[in-house]
């Protein structure tokens, strides 16, 4: 179902509604850095240059930093976590859970550059669990949903991510 703008009331779906999933993607660092930096890119926008470390939480935070400064994500809207790392290099987590992009696809982010140095240095972003939008994503808390089979839900949750409950049948 296509991701809904505004206030509505009232909704049919063929089927349960969706509870969507956060999208997490998948930074791996290559080779053997020993220092600079890289730039990373989401819809049309590029962090300031992102300072290599092989300290893991020191890494994590300075991508995490690039990203909480792009104007089209804000603030821990992307969550960077370890995945494989170690020493930086190995796997990165970017996890979307914030409002604007949770419970739904996003685009994948993309190495705007590499200025890494040390020995064949790569970087590299994938997507590892898709997104998958929530229905009725827009809907205002308290708005209904009625499935094909006469099911009444109530969003229980919020626009940005909206929260199914069963409250009854429809007659």
């Amino acid at each position: 179902m296509p991701i809904i703008e505004g206030v509505y009331r009232g909704y049919t779906v063929a089927g349960a509604p969706v509870a969507g999933t956060n999208e997490v993607q998948t930074l791996t660092i290559g080779g053997t850095p020993t220092g600079g930096t890289f730039k990373l890119a989401y819809d049309g926008e590029i962090t300031a240059a992102i300072t290599w470390s092989a300290t893991n939480a020191t890494l994590v935070a300075n991508i995490q930093a690039g990203l909480d400064a792009l104007a089209n994500l804000g603030a821990a809207a992307v969550v960077v976590s370890v995945g494989t790392a170690v020493a930086g290099i190995g796997t990165l987590l970017l996890t979307f859970s914030g409002a604007a992009v949770s419970k739904r696809a996003v685009n994948t982010m993309t190495v705007a550059n590499n200025s890494l140095t040390g020995t064949a240095p790569t970087l590299a972003n994938a997507e590892t669990t898709p997104g998958v939008d929530v229905t009725a994503r827009g809907a205002a808390i308290g708005a209904q949903l009625t499935r094909d089979n006469g099911t009444l839900y109530a969003n229980t949750g919020t626009a940005l991510n909206p929260a199914w409950t069963v409250v009854g049948t429809q007659t």
